[in-house]
């Protein structure tokens, strides 16, 4: 099964957060899952980075290529066709970066993994 992330599952589960749930961590653990870190995601995690929001060990570059490589994770880019998509969700939600994830799993039919509801 593929799986796309949340920023927040993804950074909770590398953190080792207590928010992730268990059976969020059982299929981020699970090598028969392919996990997809959007690119939208990297983006949001520069942004919560360079506010003090979020503090990494390494370079977010660096970090984010070492969790590909040791953990198993794979980029999921930025297609056009994820953008055009966009344009036609309703405004359920109004945050980009989850509005870009959903554009995403909808049109690779990918389900995501997060905590919020509206998504």
């Amino acid at each position: 099964m593929k799986v796309l992330l949340d920023t927040h599952s993804l950074i909770w589960f590398f953190s080792g957060h207590p928010n992730l749930s268990n059976r969020g961590r059982q299929i981020m653990d699970d090598v028969n899952h392919q996990k997809l870190i959007s690119l939208a995601s990297v983006w949001e995690m520069g942004i919560k980075q360079s506010k003090g929001k979020l503090s990494l060990s390494l370079p977010l570059e660096d970090y984010i290529n070492d969790k590909i490589k040791l953990e198993d994770f794979d980029l999921l880019p930025i297609k056009l066709n994820h953008l055009a998509l966009i344009s036609t969700l309703p405004f359920h939600h109004n945050d980009p970066f989850d509005r870009l994830l959903i554009a995403q799993g909808i049109t690779e039919n990918i389900p995501i993994l997060s905590r919020d509801i509206v998504i």
